[in-house]
């Protein structure tokens, strides 16, 4: 017999707080639909974010920004169900947390419609209000800063890395703290000198999840995407670990090169009927003939007293 299998569990954010105590270096990887997440969630991922990378990288919009509510609910269901054992964690879109009655509704429905675990939300300082909130109101919250893409246009418009200079660092790592007194379980820094993301994170007691942050952080989290080698923007943070763009159009070529040839399908792909069946449902058996009829099997008519 063979051993009865253990009951998958799913993650928690005190798991993820485990990892961090332990010393443990957390990956997390973005999914927006649930092949890609039930893959990554058989490979043991242990944090999956439903990113608003989604309008760019699977809905072809130029930035994050025109990311809705409702696109946002409907593939983080997705990867809900194609996931057991990974937390999941649903990005907040632009201006669904501008007040913290509207942060509190739309968090409700990422939890409560979607069955996320926890929220993401960009913004330091002058998100803690918001964070704090939502923390109170049992929602685990991930906090963003560094690059934030929901604020691009107000951070010059291009993507460049944040906190350089004195002043920038030193907001940055006001930032840091701010959301971790609001009680926020993880923090994500994006676009930062890896020197200050190494500062922050020693500085702080929640982990710190980098993408473009140097290697000294938490964990790293990656768009899958990028980690897939899908799409032509390739960002200088980004290490592409499979081509799949050119598997996929390799593979789309050589069936239409198989269906041009008439190649495919071919006998495996192809289902058969038994030809005496056929030949009785097109009228073309021999009871179905009257005595001395001409038998014309390829313009046989199904007779209409048959079985009437």
């Amino acid at each position: 017999m063979s051993a009865p299998s253990q009951d998958v569990r799913r993650l928690t954010v005190s798991d993820i707080g485990r990892l961090y105590a332990d010393g443990e270096r957390i990956p997390m990887l973005t999914a927006y639909d649930y092949p890609t997440a039930r893959i990554l969630d058989d490979a043991g991922i242990p944090m999956i974010l439903v990113g608003d990378s989604l309008g760019q990288v699977a809905l072809g919009y130029e930035t994050t920004v025109s990311v809705t509510m409702e696109q946002m609910l409907h593939h983080t269901q997705a990867v809900v169900r194609g996931t057991k054992h990974a937390l999941v964690i649903g990005d907040m879109p632009f201006l669904s947390y501008s007040s913290a009655e509207d942060a509190l509704e739309n968090a409700g429905r990422f939890m409560r419609d979607a069955g996320a675990q926890a929220v993401k939300i960009e913004g330091g300082v002058r998100s803690a209000r918001i964070v704090e909130a939502l923390v109170k109101a049992g929602v685990p919250v991930m906090g963003h800063i560094g690059w934030t893409p929901q604020s691009q246009h107000g951070l010059g418009g291009k993507v460049k890395v944040q906190g350089k200079s004195k002043d920038a660092a030193r907001s940055l790592l006001s930032d840091a703290i701010a959301i971790q007194e609001a009680g926020a379980f993880a923090i994500v820094l994006e676009l930062v000198p890896e020197q200050l993301a190494a500062v922050i994170t020693s500085r702080l007691h929640i982990p710190t999840i980098g993408i473009g942050a140097g290697p000294s952080t938490s964990g790293q989290v990656q768009v899958i995407t990028d980690l897939l080698g899908l799409g032509t923007f390739k960002p200088k943070h980004a290490r592409a670990y499979a081509d799949l763009q050119g598997t996929i159009a390799e593979a789309a070529r050589a069936w239409m090169a198989d269906v041009a040839a008439g190649t495919f399908p071919g006998p495996a792909e192809t289902v058969r009927m038994d030809d005496e069946i056929l030949d009785e449902a097109l009228g073309r058996h021999a009871d179905d003939r009257a005595p001395g009829a001409v038998d014309r099997s390829v313009g046989a008519m199904i007779p209409l007293d048959r079985d009437l």
